[in-house]
């Protein structure tokens, strides 16, 4: 984490401090919630919407350890008793000293955006290069305007690479956030259809991503899906380095890096490629998608010079974060595909087939819930994914949700019998799987954020009546 002086932050934001308050004392990281405030942080109270005022907290902080904090000029009624930096806009001023900051460390940032994996290929690119470097990655959803420059505020001296995510909801976010990074590399992992709602379309939806090339270093590496050609399209239209290196990563074979084997196995997947190396890759997790995350990540790796052995051993301790695919058996020998964190079309879809190509299970039963901002062909995408759903790999389908209910509709057309299922009531929904689900099944349960379907993992996970 950051430990500088109170007079450096005060310089590096051009803050101001009343008679009395020069003396200088070191800051040891940055906080913007006191509910995880550690003692020697700088407290920055941010105003969120117009319900929220962080300034309403900083005596608070100071109490449980801030040692100075940010007061924004145009609030009310500042403490007077303790060290506070006055400035013009506490937000902006939080990004100035992220800014500050990564300029003067010696570190070399990967910076990562996607519509779909881009989480999945930041753990796996920091899981590969910890085997070589001091690797800091970001945690969490901290990869917007606020928590981008606390990831970088929360590197250490000693850091010798970054793992950014960068993530947005419309234009202008992604190119801001580049510029503040400054990366070495820049990874774009696919365009998919999140966002159309804001963007409207998936060329703008690439034009997006495609911003993460104006903070791109002259000379650095740009790693992209050659699988998405609205990425080589679009790429003449949007600001980037007039020198830079280009890597393709996909699973076709006119990429630079693409797979030359696959095998899924029930609790990850093996794989080779196009290189002389003829090494087994393994990664600890499931999906033809994933390996194509993990192609990107092993092209960071080469690129920054890790050795092919310690790309293998970097993969295969990788540990994911919960709700991307994750592996939970329950106690009556019910394995569930926990996927609930976020969808998309493009997600969805690499979900169903991973479904259908799992092997070793007595029946698969798929649970779909709404896929959000999608824009105004939400309708056509979820019937689409209604027709894709074959009762020859997979033997029962749930949906809940009011946009569900027409991915149910388009795949009664294709099954038999009352093996297709919707509801409008979640709870009714888990009663019923609860009845239908036993021991050798397999479940996945897949779903926009919003809507929250890991509660349907964690009800079968406590038993299956």
């Amino acid at each position: 984490m950051i430990k500088r002086s109170f007079q450096y932050v005060v310089r590096a934001i051009d803050g101001q401090v009343i008679a009395g308050s020069e003396d200088s004392f070191q800051i040891q990281g940055v906080s913007t919630d006191t509910r995880t405030i550690q003692p020697g942080n700088l407290f920055i109270p941010l105003d969120i919407g117009n319900h929220f005022d962080g300034h309403q907290f900083v005596r608070e902080a100071f109490a449980k350890g801030a040692v100075a904090a940010l007061w924004q000029k145009d609030r009310l009624d500042p403490p007077q008793d303790v060290p506070l930096i006055y400035v013009d806009n506490t937000l902006a001023a939080l990004q100035e000293l992220a800014r500050a900051y990564r300029n003067e460390l010696a570190v070399r940032i990967i910076g990562i955006t996607g519509s779909n994996g881009k989480t999945t290929t930041k753990d796996m690119t920091a899981a590969i290069l910890a085997s070589t470097y001091r690797v800091h990655k970001t945690s969490g959803n901290l990869n917007n305007h606020i928590g981008l420059p606390l990831t970088l505020l929360q590197m250490s001296d000693h850091s010798e690479v970054a793992v950014i995510e960068m993530g947005m909801s419309g234009r202008g976010e992604i190119e801001f956030l580049s510029k503040l990074a400054a990366p070495d590399v820049v990874v774009v992992t696919n365009v998919g259809e999140s966002h159309l709602l804001q963007l409207g379309s998936r060329k703008e939806i690439a034009k997006a991503k495609l911003e993460i090339l104006s903070g791109l270093k002259s000379g650095g590496l740009f790693i992209y899906n050659g699988d998405e050609p609205l990425l080589e399209q679009m790429l003449p239209e949007m600001e980037h380095p007039a020198e830079m290196l280009r890597l393709r990563f996909g699973s076709a074979t006119n990429n630079d890096l693409y797979p030359t084997a696959i095998l899924a196995e029930q609790e990850g997947t093996f794989f080779q490629l196009n290189t002389e190396n003829t090494a087994n890759y393994y990664v600890p997790v499931l999906g033809h998608h994933n390996v194509i995350n993990a192609l990107a990540a092993i092209a960071v790796g080469k690129y920054m010079g890790v050795q092919d052995a310690d790309i293998v051993n970097g993969l295969r301790s990788l540990e994911m974060a919960s709700m991307r695919i994750e592996r939970v058996l329950t106690a009556n020998h019910v394995m569930i595909l926990n996927d609930a964190y976020n969808a998309s079309p493009t997600s969805m879809r690499a979900a169903i087939q991973l479904l259908a190509e799992m092997k070793g299970f007595d029946r698969k039963i798929i649970v779909l819930g709404d896929m959000l901002e999608l824009g105004k062909d939400e309708i056509a995408f979820h019937q689409n994914m209604g027709r894709e759903l074959n009762p020859q790999t997979i033997d029962f389908v749930y949906t809940y949700g009011s946009l569900a209910r027409h991915i149910a509709e388009e795949a009664r057309n294709n099954y038999a019998g009352d093996k297709v299922k919707w509801f409008s009531d979640k709870k009714e929904m888990i009663q019923q799987l609860k009845a239908n689900v036993v021991e050798g099944d397999l479940v996945l349960v897949k779903a926009s954020r919003g809507m929250k379907l890991e509660e349907v993992v964690y009800a079968l996970k406590e038993g299956v009546l």
